[in-house]
């Protein structure tokens, strides 16, 4: 797992201090956490016959176990500082709380919608951060961000619309696609959370209670809603375990790799490669593709969301003291 091998890697210290690196290693790492994010939306199509609750505990659960004997030993050794350095207990708990809740959404849409619309929504993050950063940290952008931020925005007004008025196979379009923009409006608050907390802490010292408030949520919510199943099937678990292994290890963990060395902003652009890759999947898979009007308006989304995030690579701006 990537994740793992990336805390081996940087168990030297707790700082990113290197700054040559192998780009042939830093690219395929690259290129298999997009593959992982890329194949999420699949593996849970192919269980959309059980509970989304079920599936996402069993999610975050199973990334936060996974977890659990790299801490200790890493604590231990005292080679790689996973304690915090000022009290922000608070905000972990929140970040943790809202990536439950992100994963919750993302997984419940792709029950209602296609995985086309639930990939485009969930990845147009990138132009809710310009607003968040224009607005709470009074960043100046270029009139082209906001061109492609308002070029995004219709296009996804245009995809809610599109989905909602044609004869589809999916069960509830316009609720998949609300859940899955609401997924990308709380993953918007949940980054935002981290780059405040890691600020004080180290990579491991962040996600490993990260992810176990997120799991401890997803457990939470699947008590109150449905309750604990007497038994799991074996299809969810293999699909929970996937999801654990792949998009939440191994993908997360290349990106978390790969930000020591390349521009956090030049990372979130290659997000956008994954509903490209997503949907190519999902027709080979389940024969699932577009309209053409839902087609178009996933078109318009990619190039406003290229747009204004492509000009803010262009435009870095200093890190607020």
């Amino acid at each position: 797992m990537t994740n793992l091998c990336v805390l081996w890697i940087e168990s030297g210290n707790g700082e990113n201090v290197t700054p040559e690196y192998s780009k042939v290693k830093v690219y395929s790492l690259l290129a298999l956490g997009l593959l992982s994010f890329g194949f999420a939306p699949i593996i849970v199509k192919f269980v959309t016959n059980h509970s989304a609750l079920l599936i996402t505990t069993i999610r975050t659960a199973s990334a936060f176990l996974f977890l659990i004997p790299v801490y200790f030993y890493q604590r231990k050794s005292k080679k790689y500082s996973v304690a915090a350095v000022s009290k922000d207990s608070l905000w972990v708990f929140l970040a943790g709380f809202c990536l439950g809740l992100h994963f919750l959404l993302w997984i419940g849409s792709l029950y209602f919608t296609s995985v086309a619309s639930a990939s485009i929504l969930v990845t147009i993050h990138p132009i809710m951060l310009v607003i968040a950063e224009r607005t709470m940290y009074k960043v100046k952008f270029p009139p082209t961000v906001w061109i492609g931020v308002l070029i995004a925005f219709a296009g996804s007004a245009l995809l809610g619309y599109s989905d909602s008025n044609i004869d589809s196979e999916m069960a509830n379009p316009l609720l998949g696609n609300a859940m899955a923009f609401s997924a990308a409006v709380i993953f918007v608050i949940y980054f935002l959370i981290g780059r405040r907390v890691r600020q004080n802490r180290s990579w491991l010292g962040y996600v490993f209670p990260v992810y176990g408030y997120a799991a401890l949520t997803s457990l939470i919510i699947l008590f109150i809603v449905e309750g604990i199943p007497g038994e799991i099937p074996f299809a969810v678990l293999l699909a929970g375990l996937g999801l654990a292994v792949g998009p939440q290890l191994m993908g997360h963990g290349a990106f978390n790799y790969a930000i020591k060395y390349i521009s956090p902003t030049l990372l979130s652009t290659l997000i956008l490669g994954e509903p490209i890759f997503a949907t190519i999947l999902a027709f080979f898979f389940f024969g699932e593709w577009p309209v053409a009007f839902s087609f178009v308006a996933i078109i318009i989304i990619m190039v406003g969301v290229a747009l204004s995030w492509m000009k803010k690579i262009n435009h870095r701006v200093p890190q607020n003291k």
